[in-house]
């Protein structure tokens, strides 16, 4: 819907560019400068913003963060048959929304977060057309247990079960890492060696 409103915005800007470029004399009317100040400046603006605004929800979706081929291997590993898997068992028991996988747990969820995460995702495109790709690719800073707990604090599965109940404090200020035990994360190496899901009715 948003897309057919740009395309729709566009097409209009273009009528009246079209025209004005027609029949310039148009705009020596009061009402003719208002066409044109529509069509030259406040049009292409809104079809910018929209445009924009569409490209950045595109930005979080699983498929968008997957369609770099370095990260293909990222996104098989979501199919890792084994429930030790931490990415694999939050994507396969829709534990986050599938279509946001990778920006659900990799977004500081904080004020700025949406923002920080696309930033991030920038020096990413930056670094994938104007620098090697890291032989091993890694985040630019350590995963901070906010992340985790966004979702976890205050679920019963959470609070009621060893060791959380028992280190709640600790893991709040992230005086130790959720992944000190949950460790297996997106093992891409042995990739080839695990067992694959096939996904419902697979």
């Amino acid at each position: 819907m948003a897309s057919y409103a740009v395309a729709t915005v566009i097409v209009l800007s273009i009528i009246l560019i079209g025209l004005l470029l027609m029949r310039p004399s148009i705009t020596a009317a009061q009402g003719g400068k208002i066409v044109a100040f529509i069509a030259f400046f406040i049009l292409p603006i809104v079809a910018t913003v929209l445009g924009a605004s569409i490209h950045l929800e595109n930005s979080t979706s699983t498929q968008f963060c997957l369609s770099c081929h370095v990260m293909e291997a990222h996104g098989k590993s979501l199919y890792i048959d084994d429930p030790t898997y931490l990415p694999a068992a939050h994507f396969q028991n829709n534990r986050i929304p599938k279509e946001q996988a990778c920006f659900t747990c990799h977004t500081d969820y904080t004020m700025f977060g949406d923002v920080n995460a696309k930033m991030r995702g920038l020096q990413h495109i930056y670094v994938y057309y104007f620098k090697p790709t890291p032989n091993k690719l890694a985040l630019y800073e350590p995963f901070k247990n906010r992340e985790c707990l966004h979702c976890h604090a205050h679920a019963r599965s959470y609070e009621e079960t060893s060791p959380h109940k028992e280190m709640k404090e600790q893991l709040a200020a992230n005086d130790m890492s959720c992944l000190t035990c949950h460790s297996q994360v997106h093992d891409v190496t042995n990739l080839d060696k695990t067992k694959k899901w096939k996904g419902p009715g697979g």
